[in-house]
């Protein structure tokens, strides 16, 4: 199923759900960050998705690590709230959900890095070469927040 993500467009299709999902800015030991080459939209992404019944968010955020890059993950921290109305992500099964996430911060603690069936490629970049990578200015933005090192949490 593919996707298209809408940011203050005006043209952009009607929310029909509000989506609860975690991502997570992962580590490694040299600082590079985990992403993902979505499938959906071959954009680069942190990890992360939707929030199922019996989930915390942060479990939410471990799951979505674990069945999308194969490493399991801790939370260590808070990026930050993602709630901007003006993105809308829109489903070819006609799914149009404005996204509440919640981005943490985690560090692996075990597994092996594997392509699931939402993601092409997988890697650790170094932050010098994010900005050369295709993405969303929502993650890019969660990535920055997190590069800043900030004292709290970003509240959007």
């Amino acid at each position: 199923m593919a996707r298209t993500e809408y940011y203050d467009d005006p043209d952009a299709p009607k929310p029909n759900s509000l989506v609860v999902a975690a991502s997570a800015v992962v580590t490694d030991d040299e600082g590079r960050i985990l992403l993902q080459r979505r499938r959906d939209n071959d954009l680069w992404a942190l990890p992360g998705g939707g929030m199922e019944m019996t989930d915390s968010l942060p479990g939410t955020a471990v799951r979505e690590v674990k069945e999308e890059t194969g490493l399991d993950v801790e939370i260590t921290g808070l990026v930050g709230t993602y709630t901007d109305p003006r993105h809308v992500i829109a489903y070819t099964d006609g799914e149009v959900r404005r996204q509440f996430n919640v981005c943490f911060t985690a560090r692996v603690i075990g597994g092996q890095l594997a392509i699931s069936d939402e993601s092409t490629e997988l890697k650790f970049v170094q932050r010098e070469e994010i900005d050369q990578l295709p993405m969303h200015h929502t993650q890019r933005l969660r990535i920055r927040h997190f590069l800043e090192q900030r004292e709290r949490p970003y509240l959007g």
